[in-house]
């Protein structure tokens, strides 16, 4: 799995997620739940994960979808 942005917008995950889904490629939200643990606060960010595969189509996806941005580097 890789991370393909961490954000605590929900609106820029779900758009990410419908553009992915549009386009046959399977994601995964993870730390959801780590959210709700913090007291949502928003201190821990939702991260958008697809398979290792899919990592450079869903990439491309993204940034033709103008919120290449928003891709999650490991600085």
């Amino acid at each position: 799995m890789r991370t393909l942005i961490a954000t605590n917008n929900p609106v820029t995950l779900n758009f990410a997620e419908a553009v992915l889904k549009s386009e046959g490629i399977l994601s995964f939200i993870m730390d959801q739940n780590m959210s709700l643990m913090d007291g949502s606060v928003g201190v821990i960010p939702r991260r958008l994960c697809v398979v290792d595969e899919d990592y450079e189509a869903a990439a491309k996806l993204l940034e033709q979808a103008e919120i290449g941005h928003e891709l999650y580097s490991v600085e």
